[in-house]
């Protein structure tokens, strides 16, 4: 972990130093990483134990639940006291504008309450008379975005002002000539009102992170409100890679067998994917740790809330944090399914958060001894051929105990009728691979890739527009909540065929 820490001192020395970093050009950002990481490795004691926090060693020091984050049920109630409010009985619910047509955009606009959005996002000394631009009003704008145009660029999307060279003056896609979309955002038809990408990057990058989740969790109050997110839904985690494109190696050392590597986004590394047809094994970016949700009964899955870290780290080091944040939430964990890479070999997890964690056993793990590795029958000892009866488990781990008949065992005087088995992250996991129910679940976690896909093909993730980690966090979340907006407004799933009903066949007499 000595690497770790390494590269988390660095990192912080380059922030707190240089904080106009992306204002310097490469030959300069060379010099000053070069030279602060010999000065950190200089001075860096390999014989203490490592003491900076584990959240700070994978990047996630500003993604922890903190004072202000509401759960699902405070944020219900935060929206009835909205409602119940005078000014809401006075003016009454958001009222459709004429000029949208599409049938989508039509039921989204109808969910979206921007007051409310406006209570979530407001930033400190926030005064409407003054302003020209409301918070609902940028993130109607990212929605739209992700929803009709993921493919184009912020630039391509926002237009130009006339303040920027090489820019169109008006934008066909929130221009004057489009009412519809115009509308949708809440800018002015008679006039020409328009939103540049420097004001939707200083929106993203203003947010915080408790107002980020705060508006996660708006959305899937919406989500449970319509019946699509209740307790009888298995929750599985997994992540993705995030690639950011044109990223410079400023600067690498190696310590032992691991290597520290400084790019132009400073919270970035290099980490390995799966093997892909026509891409490398090696990403430059981030990856996104996402707890989505399955209904057992179809396999449908939802994405829910995500966590964003550099993406050299491995993936074991997220499923606490996760279900920490998603508990935070309100959400009702009880069963998660993944892969093997997130394990509880120990039984720690379901200790210290009462969930249970059921994942495919590692391959790199050996069974125990007198297990038989076809039928996971478990025996006393190498002279025993009867097999066990499963009693439960405890912190300690599994125990079996003698399933022998009256007078079946001839060992029974000598044999000591029981057996513990400790936990390990092959098939003697805190739910054994053996228990009914199990491989069903396993079996559901691949029905995971479709969030992402959703996420990153359809919704525009793929390539990342934005720069920094903060402002991918938060690119992420805008798409999570288009892809709730999507799942809710239901108009893009394809009809179930009418077949004709048989009629009934006249019997003979």
């Amino acid at each position: 972990m000595h690497h770790k820490d390494i590269k988390t001192q660095i990192r912080k020395q380059l922030k707190m130093q240089y904080p106009n970093w992306k204002n310097f050009n490469r030959k300069a950002k060379k010099q000053i990483a070069g030279k602060v990481m010999a000065e950190v490795v200089a001075s860096y004691d390999f014989t203490q134990k490592v003491q900076t926090p584990v959240m700070d060693l994978v990047g996630l020091s500003e993604q922890q639940p903190t004072n202000g984050i509401m759960t699902i049920e405070q944020m219900a109630e935060f929206v009835e006291v909205h409602q119940s409010g005078v000014l809401f009985r006075l003016y009454g619910k958001h009222h459709q504008h004429p000029a949208i047509k599409d049938a989508e955009l039509r039921i989204i606009d109808q969910m979206l309450d921007d007051r409310i959005i406006n209570k979530i996002l407001a930033p400190e000394g926030y005064t409407p008379a003054s302003r020209d631009y409301f918070p609902c009003n940028m993130l109607r704008a990212e929605i739209l975005k992700a929803i009709k145009y993921p493919e184009i660029s912020y630039r391509k999307f926002c237009g130009d002002d006339k303040r920027y060279d090489n820019h169109k003056e008006s934008s066909p896609y929130i221009g004057m000539e489009s009412k519809q979309n115009r509308a949708f955002v809440g800018l002015a038809l008679n006039r020409k009102q328009m939103i540049d990408h420097v004001q939707m990057s200083q929106f993203r990058s203003s947010l915080k992170y408790r107002q980020l989740i705060n508006l996660n969790v708006y959305f899937l109050y919406l989500l449970q409100s319509k019946g699509l997110l209740g307790p009888d839904k298995l929750h599985f985690i997994d992540s993705t890679e995030l690639a950011i494109n044109r990223q410079q190696l400023l600067a690498k050392i190696k310590i032992g067998k691991q290597s520290i590597r400084i790019y132009d986004d400073i919270d970035s590394d290099c980490g390995k994917r799966r093997k892909k047809r026509d891409k490398s094994v090696y990403v430059v970016g981030y990856r996104m740790h996402t707890l989505a949700a399955i209904d057992p009964d179809n396999g449908h899955s939802i994405a829910l809330i995500s966590m964003l870290a550099p993406a050299n780290h491995h993936d074991s080091h997220f499923l606490m944090p996760l279900i920490n944040l998603g508990q935070a939430i309100g959400l009702d964990l009880k069963l998660i399914t993944a892969d093997e890479a997130y394990h509880d070999s120990d039984g720690s997890l379901l200790e210290q958060t009462g969930v249970h964690l059921i994942a495919p056993p590692n391959s790199k793990v050996t069974l125990p001894s007198n297990v038989d590795a076809d039928t996971l029958q478990v025996t006393c000892d190498d002279l025993c051929e009867i097999a066990m009866e499963y009693v439960g488990s405890d912190r300690h781990g599994h125990e079996f105990k003698c399933a022998a008949e009256p007078g079946q065992c001839s060992r029974a005087l000598v044999c000591p009728q029981y057996r513990r088995i400790a936990f390990d992250g092959g098939c003697f996991q805190p739910i054994p691979q053996s228990t009914a129910g199990v491989s069903k679940a396993i079996e559901l976690r691949k029905n995971g890739e479709r969030p992402f896909n959703l996420l990153k093909n359809r919704e525009g993730l793929e390539y990342s527009r934005v720069r920094g980690q903060h402002n991918i966090l938060a690119q992420t979340v805008f798409t999570t909540i288009a892809t709730l907006l999507i799942e809710m407004a239901g108009t893009r799933k394809s009809p179930k065929p009418k077949r004709k009903r048989q009629l009934p066949l006249p019997v003979a007499a």
